[in-house]
């Protein structure tokens, strides 16, 4: 059912997307939804949580498997594999972390994005020895928040993601995070 509410939010768009399209095409009756999700909203949750946990499972692995000179590499990996799921997961341009539905989706007392900058920080303090401080998390919060409306913006020029401005947000942010970060 996550497949098809993936497929039918890039084509009709959250707004558009109802339990019975679902239904249809996930091939399920009508009860079989609602068996598992109580309205539109919990389906698109549970994708916005898939995505996250896709998210964060990728960069896992590769922060796992590459040796990164600086912490910012690591930074450069998150924000690539952001770009990735962009081009390549079905629903995620148009739903990202679920922000298209609410600004908390993934967390009731924290917007998607602090609860991704939060995750973030943890990858980069296990990953690089970083002190985990206030400061680290408050950079990576402003630098999610730029990464993603940058992004966002890339994907509004070009359908495939300008990569001009891929480019200088991914320097922006480098610069930004480089200034106000120290291991």
């Amino acid at each position: 059912m996550l497949d098809a509410c993936a497929e039918l939010v890039d084509e009709v768009g959250y707004e558009g997307l109802t339990t019975t399209l679902l239904a249809e095409r996930a091939e399920v009756a009508i009860g079989s939804v609602y068996q598992f999700f109580p309205d539109k909203r919990a389906i698109v949750q549970a994708l916005a949580l898939r995505n996250m946990d896709a998210y964060l499972q990728s960069l896992s692995e590769r922060f796992g498997s590459e040796t990164f000179a600086h912490w910012w590499d690591g930074v450069d990996a998150a924000i690539d594999a952001y770009i990735h799921m962009h081009r390549s997961v079905p629903g995620f341009r148009t739903l990202h972390f679920g922000d298209v539905v609410d600004v908390h989706l993934l967390d009731v007392e924290r917007d998607n994005n602090a609860v991704i900058a939060e995750r973030l920080a943890e990858l980069l303090v296990d990953q690089f020895q970083l002190i985990d401080r206030a400061r680290l998390r408050f950079a990576l919060q402003i630098s999610v928040e730029a990464a993603d409306a940058l992004i966002k913006l890339a994907f509004r020029r070009d359908a495939g993601g300008d990569e001009e401005v891929l480019t200088e947000a991914k320097a922006l942010i480098r610069e930004y995070l480089h200034r106000h970060v120290t291991a």
